[in-house]
């Protein structure tokens, strides 16, 4: 079973998304910000991270210079979930690591289309 780390600091999001992950057969954890996910992603790397972009203690964009650095930290997709839609941002998530980028709030078929673009689903 694929398992998918969902770093993001609103619990609806992270309701919804472990919703939807957990419909694709995915084993799902959370973390409330980067610096929790970073300790998590050294206990057990996943295969996928859904990432937000803007959370207390450590962002998004942080996590994932942390995350490419790390032992192993090279193999999971990372997949953006955020409100920062203008192409500098996504720009920015791609050239920081990131696989591909999903506007919030997005629905089960837009999150499945782009976890099938990284070839996750």
């Amino acid at each position: 079973m694929k398992t998918c780390l969902i770093v993001d600091d609103s619990r609806v999001i992270r309701k919804v998304s472990r919703h939807i992950l957990e419909s694709l057969g995915f084993a799902v954890e959370e973390a409330d910000n980067g610096q929790t996910a970073v300790a998590q992603c050294e206990a057990a790397m996943p295969d996928l991270v859904l990432l937000d972009w803007n959370m207390p203690v450590m962002n998004g964009l942080e996590f994932l210079g942390h995350l490419r650095r790390m032992p192993g930290g090279d193999t999971p997709k990372v997949v953006f979930c955020t409100t920062e839609n203008d192409v500098a941002h996504i720009r920015e998530a791609i050239s920081a690591g990131a696989d591909e980028y999903v506007m919030k709030p997005f629905d089960h078929e837009t999150l499945q289309i782009k976890l099938q673009l990284v070839g996750m689903v």
